[in-house]
């Protein structure tokens, strides 16, 4: 089995692909595409090929498809970065690397998106089978572009075998995420909840997707504790402004998932059940 990892030197897939080229057995290879080679050396070492192109150049796609029999598409353009980057990345890119990827006969596709395609909250954790409602404090660009790619990758001729894994907000293993999450976090108020994973577990739930023969269709992958605006603040060694013990949450249950799907089909149990317990095991 080879396998194609896109987006490997991101923040979700650098730390993604070491850990999927760890888990290797005799037989199975890992491929990966990056644009710039230099910044794959460390993948290159431990066993990865490595294809060097443009996720946005189709010709590259072809060839970093070749042969491949799963692909793992991890690349992502997040908040910060101008919104026809993000649909770019998110939405374009996404659309033509699986057409690349079933053109080259390629067997399987996962697709790495988020929980903010929910859009607005239903009052209780979000399941899978839940419709996107666009709107609300956390929409943008990002979460709407990341929803046009699944919808269109679910009714691309060809692509048999789509699994599409969403994530939360992913911190850990020395991801700048938990800190730069403080430039949003003022504004809330104290008891706005964002649900969180850490890089591990959104390997172990993405790698469980690779792999399980049975997986189909959408998976949340989640903690089992998400943080308030407060933790935040605490885990950032920050005073709370005492103005955010005045605001009132809008949508209690936006970003928050339910991960039983993942849990009873695959088996899929986090390693870090709360960012405090990753704090305590010293894996931050």
């Amino acid at each position: 089995m080879l396998t194609l990892v896109t987006g490997a030197t991101g923040q979700v897939g650098r730390r993604f692909v070491p850990r999927l080229l760890q888990g290797t057995v005799p037989g199975e290879r890992d491929r990966v595409l990056v644009r710039d080679g230099a910044r794959a050396e460390r993948f290159a070492e431990l066993g990865a090929e490595v294809v060097v192109g443009d996720l946005r150049d189709t010709e590259v796609l072809g060839k970093a498809t070749a042969g491949v029999d799963a692909v793992v598409n991890v690349a992502a353009a997040f908040r910060g970065v101008p919104d026809e980057e993000a649909r770019a990345v998110n939405r374009d890119a996404a659309i033509e690397l699986a057409r690349a990827a079933v053109t080259s006969g390629v067997r399987r596709f996962v697709q790495v998106s988020t929980g903010l395609v929910y859009g607005r909250g239903r009052g209780r954790p979000f399941v899978e089978g839940d419709a996107t409602e666009p709107g609300g404090h956390m929409w943008g660009t990002y979460p709407e572009s990341k929803w046009e790619a699944e919808r269109a990758l679910a009714t691309l001729d060809g692509l048999d075998d789509l699994r599409i894994g969403r994530l939360p907000f992913v911190y850990g293993d020395g991801d700048p995420h938990l800190a730069d999450v403080m430039a949003w976090a003022p504004n809330w108020p104290a008891m706005q909840r964002l649900h969180m994973g850490h890089h591990a577990d959104v390997a172990q739930g993405l790698q469980r997707l690779l792999y399980a023969p049975g997986a189909s269709g959408v998976y949340n992958i989640a903690d089992d504790a998400p943080v308030t605006a407060v933790d935040l603040f605490q885990l950032n060694g920050m005073p709370v402004p005492a103005e955010a013990y005045e605001k009132i949450d809008p949508d209690p249950w936006v970003s928050v998932m339910s991960t039983s799907r993942i849990r009873r089909e695959l088996g899929y149990r986090p390693i870090f059940p709360s960012v405090r317990v990753a704090l305590d095991m010293g894996a931050m």
